[in-house]
């Protein structure tokens, strides 16, 4: 009789640094698109309103208010949709960087850039981590031998 269990007493290598890596994805991405929305609120509102008193622009970031329960479930199509949905509030933020007037609206434009590429690879690399998790799972349980009765 030969014991080809597996040992239970650690983790492999791998597979622990890729749930490392998941969680550290996951947590970058909540973290960018929280600021982002605390960001897109105290812009419009009370750093640099196009009117002073805010203006309905602040409106803008209830899309991003979407996607935040689907990041904190670790849904993988929310991951995948995000990636693509942030490039137009990056395109925002360049557009206002390059044509807006005021300091305060320049750095806040900044901030929204580095948040949006933050989250843009938080995302895709929770994706690719999470896939390649998945294929290793895969290719062990096809490699394990199937026992007869």
């Amino acid at each position: 009789m030969s014991s080809t269990a597996p040992s239970s007493a650690s983790p492999e290598p791998s597979r622990a640094g890729s749930l490392d890596a998941v969680a550290a994805t996951r947590a970058l991405a909540v973290f960018s698109l929280g600021g982002l929305i605390v960001l897109g609120l105290a812009w419009e509102l009370w750093l640099a309103p196009l009117r002073p008193g805010g203006s309905l622009m602040a409106l803008k970031v209830l899309p991003l208010v979407l996607p935040l329960a689907g990041l904190l479930k670790r849904r993988m199509y929310t991951y995948r949709w995000v990636s693509l949905m942030i490039w137009l509030y990056f395109t925002e933020g360049v557009v206002r960087a390059w044509s807006d007037t005021q300091l305060a609206g320049r750095v806040c434009a900044g901030l929204e850039i580095v948040l949006c590429l933050m989250l843009f690879a938080a995302c895709a690399w929770h994706v690719r981590t999470r896939l390649a998790r998945v294929d290793a799972l895969r290719a062990a349980e096809q490699s394990q031998p199937q026992a007869t009765p």
